[in-house]
């Protein structure tokens, strides 16, 4: 019997390729200093540093200066993405459709997101989704990051579940499936072409909206 299901968020709740893609589009449009480059090179060029967002945007915002030489500061920029990214959020089709299904069901709800607490809080406000979730663990509030099973542990003490009665939800083959797999949970892969396919017979999605048919098969 599954009585919770937890979620990752950029890339598995949050369409995060399509939100950054809209935010470098606006942020561009905005200052009138990154008009200098032309517009696709910025916007492909912040993309390849921003590595699926493994790269803070420190980083991505400095190279971006020393490459092109811009007459700001970097760091006013990054301040830019940490308040404004918010307003670009874009979740997948049938995310509110989900989430509205999976509380009619009674199902306890939970994010583990990796990320800066405020910028993740903001994505999920963004989202207007906050107030569907239990508990929302977010790494730099917990001290603990994904892979690590304590952050998965942590979650199910806070909703009062047990491993075997819940499903992790995540786009990443290692970070959210496999971790969440050791830690006793059942893992589902967000299909992502960006990582390789599981080494192992995961179970896979495409679309959030197949949640529905997995608790249809475990329940049946």
């Amino acid at each position: 019997m599954i009585k919770g299901i937890l979620f990752d968020l950029d890339g598995t709740l949050l369409d995060r390729d399509q939100s950054l893609l809209f935010f470098i589009q606006n942020q561009y449009n905005r200052i009138q200093a990154l008009q200098r480059i032309e517009k696709q090179t910025f916007v492909q060029r912040f993309i390849e540093l921003d590595q699926k967002g493994y790269v803070w945007k420190d980083k991505v915002y400095q190279q971006l200066f020393e490459e092109y030489n811009l007459d700001l500061n970097w760091e006013d920029l990054l301040e830019d993405y940490i308040q404004s990214f918010q307003y670009h959020c874009i979740g997948f089709p049938g995310l509110i459709e989900i989430l509205d299904y999976l509380k009619g069901m009674n199902l306890k709800l939970g994010i583990i997101s990796n990320g800066f607490g405020r910028f993740q809080m903001n994505n999920i406000r963004g989202l207007n989704i906050e107030d569907y979730f239990d508990e929302i663990l977010i790494s730099e509030n917990e001290g603990l990051r994904k892979p690590d099973i304590k952050i998965f542990n942590r979650a199910l003490d806070r909703l009062g579940l047990e491993p075997q009665e819940t499903i992790f939800v995540g786009d990443h083959p290692v970070n959210d499936v496999d971790a969440s797999i050791k830690a006793g949970m059942r893992g589902i892969w967000k299909e992502d072409n960006y990582f390789e396919k599981p080494s192992k017979d995961h179970l896979i999605i495409k679309d959030l909206i197949e949640i529905k048919d997995i608790i249809g098969s475990i329940s049946g």
